[in-house]
């Protein structure tokens, strides 16, 4: 099986179309049709990434057809960093950052602006005291 079919069988196993997928991983949906294309180009590592990931994929798969193709609840796991798993001890925190982490790039930076500005509500400071990283 080539790589162009595996990004295809996961999208399928996700239940994603081409479009939703896209979306997901923060292209157009003529790349993806492009990705999946008997001749087609391969995406770039981090689209790949972002495609095993949002399709529960083991990325060692995807990349080069080694391994089993699903993750599995403690594979799952072992993808949080291990700086993030000692930091991260709310199960509501920990949700937070999964969904956050499966949002395509473009939508991340509105996210984390709409909690910075209901934190600054919250305690009361201006959102232009914060420093930006």
């Amino acid at each position: 099986m080539n790589s162009q079919q595996r990004i295809r069988l996961a999208r399928r196993h996700a239940g994603l179309s081409q479009s939703a997928l896209a979306e997901a991983v923060g292209v157009q949906r003529s790349a993806v049709s492009h990705w999946e294309a008997v001749q087609g180009k391969s995406p770039s590592m981090s689209n790949l990434r972002r495609v095993a990931t949002v399709t529960g994929v083991q990325f060692e798969w995807l990349a080069t057809g080694r391994g089993r193709m699903a993750l599995s609840a403690e594979d799952a796991m072992e993808g949080v960093a291990a700086v993030d798993a000692t930091m991260v001890d709310e199960p509501l925190e920990l949700r937070m950052l999964t969904a956050f982490r499966s949002l395509p790039p473009r939508s991340q930076a509105p996210l984390v602006e709409l909690m910075e500005q209901m934190a600054a509500l919250r305690t009361g400071r201006s959102r232009n005291s914060r420093r930006d990283v």
